[in-house]
């Protein structure tokens, strides 16, 4: 018996045209990325695509996301799950901050350490922001709300969703639709395709283009791809690539 799981990045927010770092900071989608997200939904109808369940951030544009394409399938009666840890990588004192003028401000080397590098957690985030994010009803039940984090730490985080969550679920047998974030999925693939470290600094996961994966019984990955043409795929890719050097 093989598995299907259905990963998908969220359409474009607000603060990814702005060029912005994001993080837990809780912005919408753009008018593309509402495009985005319907052509995701229409890209898994008319590959005939059903889900038991679907899992999602506590953030609105994931969930935001998540329902248009919920729509598109005429499914929005599915069960959903929300959970933090499926959040976005938290960028501390970056959030908010344009990633163009800080390459500007600081160089492109040392950008790229804060945005790729595996360990490397950005400046922490100020104590008045830390405590107007930890009474955030989003997090009330969260011990203690991170002020930053590496990809390491986003990876520990998935990882223990995906071993308590959603693990369980795909073993039973259910059909699931993960839609979160550029680095909560990155982690996720790392996880699943075993890559290394290094590796991972130079994998980029586009918005709205629904990423499929066939697994095996152990859940390891027999093959996975994108529901696009490589064309458009590339252009995906490419554009978030290039999102710290962007004007």
């Amino acid at each position: 018996m093989s598995h299907k799981l259905v990963l998908l990045r969220h359409g474009q927010s607000q603060w990814n045209l702005e060029n912005r770092f994001t993080g837990w900071a809780d912005v919408d989608l753009s008018e593309r990325g509402i495009e985005e997200a319907r052509s995701a939904g229409r890209a898994l109808h008319d590959g005939d695509y059903r889900f038991d369940i679907a899992l999602t951030s506590v953030l609105k544009r994931s969930i935001h996301t998540l329902w248009i394409v919920l729509h598109e399938l005429d499914q929005v009666w599915l069960t959903v799950e929300k959970d933090w840890q499926l959040n976005e990588r938290h960028y501390g004192a970056l959030q908010g901050l344009n990633k163009a003028e800080m390459t500007q401000l600081h160089g492109e080397e040392q950008v790229h350490r804060w945005r790729r590098g595996y360990t490397i957690r950005p400046p922490e985030m100020e104590a008045e922001d830390l405590h107007a994010l930890s009474v955030d009803p989003k997090y009330l039940g969260l011990q203690s709300v991170p002020s930053t984090e590496s990809l390491e730490d986003t990876f520990n985080r998935v990882v223990a969703y995906w071993e308590r969550s959603v693990r369980p679920l795909i073993l039973s047998g259910k059909r699931v639709l993960i839609v979160a974030h550029g680095n909560s999925l990155r982690a996720l693939v790392k996880y699943l395709d075993n890559m290394s470290d290094a590796d991972i600094t130079s994998l980029n996961i586009p918005t709205g283009i629904p990423l499929v994966y066939q697994l095996n019984d152990d859940l390891t990955p027999k093959e996975h791809f994108y529901l696009a043409n490589q064309d458009a795929l590339d252009k995906a890719v490419s554009e978030v690539k290039n999102q710290s050097t962007a004007q």
